[in-house]
């Protein structure tokens, strides 16, 4: 029997809430980056008010969640075909699927609500619609394309491109010519997250052709796939070298140096971690070695730009 609601546990395992660490890092690095650098227009600082962490802690806790929850919806007939997640909540009844669309409606309302926090300035709350769409639309991606995993890495990394925005959108009349720091962030993400879910989409290969779903696996296969990985890790280890460069402007030094350093070396641990003829060891890879990549990056801006 379906529950109508559940309980707290089961709807954080739902959102997956506890790799909110994946994403978050990324959002709290930029945000620190445009409180530390001057603006253009007049060689001050941007003000750092409450409501604008907040507003960027709120906002990224509620779209994720609305996008876990929309794509466990969207995917509960699929879900319920495949061994591997035939066990997730709407498959297995312990959530129904009315009760995730409220969900989803509910998160999706409180992120638009989230970006009213950075009033006056309006581009949060004007570019909220696109976000969603962006980040909602990915649950059918493998429906029409095969670059489904591409499109979680652009999801993902328009978060640190949003915060920045957020934070000094209006207060520079010069901002958009601003953004190469960001930016060359969020390519490092996109790059990153579409690397490690072409892996990780390496378990649903023969059961995502068969229900001709498409992937990049299902494109190139299990071991044109970890070569296609193998060269989105190289892009994002390139786009990182770009950030770090970009970022002595704001105090980075040979700590950020290390840290992509040791960012390089857990890259490619991550891939010698899985073969095309075994891929027992992929939740290593996707969940410990992803969760240290992203929380050590935070730390090592933290330490370069805020205590050295």
């Amino acid at each position: 029997m379906r529950s109508a609601s559940g309980n707290l546990s089961e709807w954080l395992g739902l959102i997956r809430f506890s790799h909110t660490i994946f994403a978050l890092p990324f959002a709290a690095i930029a945000t620190l980056l445009a409180f530390e650098k001057p603006l253009a227009d007049s060689g001050e600082f941007p003000q750092v008010r409450w409501q604008d962490l907040l507003g960027v802690l709120a906002c990224m806790i509620t779209a994720r969640s609305a996008a876990m929850a929309f794509n466990r919806w969207a995917d509960r007939d699929v879900d319920a075909r495949n061994p591997r997640t035939a066990s997730r909540h709407i498959p297995a009844g312990r959530l129904s699927g009315s009760s995730v669309v409220w969900f989803t409606a509910i998160m999706a309302g409180l992120f638009v609500a989230s970006t009213l926090l950075f009033l006056p300035n309006p581009l949060p709350v004007l570019g909220s619609p696109f976000v969603l769409a962006i980040l909602l639309g990915y649950s059918y991606a493998k429906r029409f394309t095969d670059a489904a995993q591409v499109w979680l890495g652009v999801a993902l990394a328009i978060s640190p491109i949003c915060a920045w925005v957020a934070i000094r959108g209006t207060q520079s009349g010069l901002w958009w010519t601003e953004l190469a720091l960001p930016l060359s962030l969020a390519f490092a993400v996109a790059f990153w997250v579409a690397g490690f879910d072409t892996i990780y989409a390496c378990q649903d290969e023969a059961f995502d052709r068969e229900a001709r779903l498409r992937s990049l696996p299902v494109r190139f296969g299990i071991s044109g796939s970890l070569t296609v990985a193998k060269l989105l890790h190289l892009a994002m280890l390139a786009a990182l070298a770009v950030f770090i460069y970009i970022g002595t402007s704001v105090g980075f030094g040979i700590p950020m140096v290390v840290i992509g350093t040791a960012v390089a070396v857990l890259v490619i641990y991550q891939h010698a971690l899985v073969r095309p003829d075994d891929l027992s060891r992929v939740g290593i890879a996707f969940f410990n070695t992803n969760a240290v990549i992203s929380v050590v990056l935070l730390m090592g801006t933290i330490v370069d730009v805020w205590l050295l």
